[in-house]
């Protein structure tokens, strides 16, 4: 009797040190990433730092600040940053861009990243396709200056900041120039107002004319919006009208 006795007990004791084990190895991996995140950020599919005491604890060694600006965005007598962030090792890689906003004590947080706001830095032949490119804040907006005389042409943006803690698109700009003449989009995405300007450039007194539509109110957030697709789309708009 005694023998089995200590059968069972050697048998449970079996038991509950391998329940033990696939209890516990989940949390010590868990653990581990947690810590692991909150020490880094990383651009991509991965998580950024949500705190920081200082600009750079939101850039991992993979990257390198290519843009930074200050101004007070929500508008509460601290002054935020934007930054735009690029792989030191693969300029031709899509860049990110950060806002981060400022504490009470000083201290950053995180509020909003796209990788789709800022169209790619080089087209395929590794032409530069804006210079130069300008990011500032000022009275509560995010701009976004491209230039080029070429044929990617100037593109301006603002994004404002909302009262519901929302970055979005208020207005954006185009310019471009062609063989024969000259073109300029203005869109307000919340309004739903669109003008194409276009000048005819082969007449001596290059006319110009207007054409106003009115489109399908919209708001286009900053995290998830490519200005270059907004443009193209008002494009369309103007020209099916």
């Amino acid at each position: 009797m005694k023998k089995n006795i200590s059968i069972l007990l050697f048998a449970s004791l079996i038991v509950y040190s391998c329940n033990k084990t696939k209890t516990d190895a989940p949390k010590a991996s868990l653990t581990v990433m947690k810590k692991d995140s909150v020490q880094n950020i990383i651009q991509g599919n991965q998580e950024l730092s949500k705190i920081g005491k200082q600009v750079s604890d939101f850039v991992s060694k993979e990257y390198e600040i290519q843009y930074e600006t200050e101004g007070d965005l929500n508008q509460d007598g601290f002054p935020d940053k934007a930054l735009v962030l690029r792989k030191k090792e693969d300029t031709l890689a899509q860049r990110t861009m950060i806002v981060l906003l400022k504490n009470p004590d000083k201290t950053y947080r995180l509020f909003k990243t796209s990788e789709e706001v800022l169209p790619a830095e080089y087209n395929d032949s590794g032409y530069k396709m804006h210079d130069p490119e300008d990011i500032s804040i000022e009275k509560g907006t995010l701009n976004i200056n491209l230039y080029d005389i070429g044929p990617y042409g100037n593109q301006f943006s603002k994004f404002k900041y909302m009262n519901d803690n929302n970055l979005v698109l208020t207005y954006i700009e185009t310019y471009n120039m062609g063989a024969g003449s000259h073109s300029a989009l203005y869109y307000e995405p919340m309004k739903g107002k669109v003008a194409l300007e276009t000048v005819n450039t082969m007449e001596e007194a290059m006319p110009s004319k207007t054409k106003k539509v009115f489109v399908k109110k919209e708001r286009f957030l900053f995290e998830n919006i490519s200005p270059d697709n907004v443009v193209t789309n008002a494009y369309n708009s103007v020209e099916q009208e």
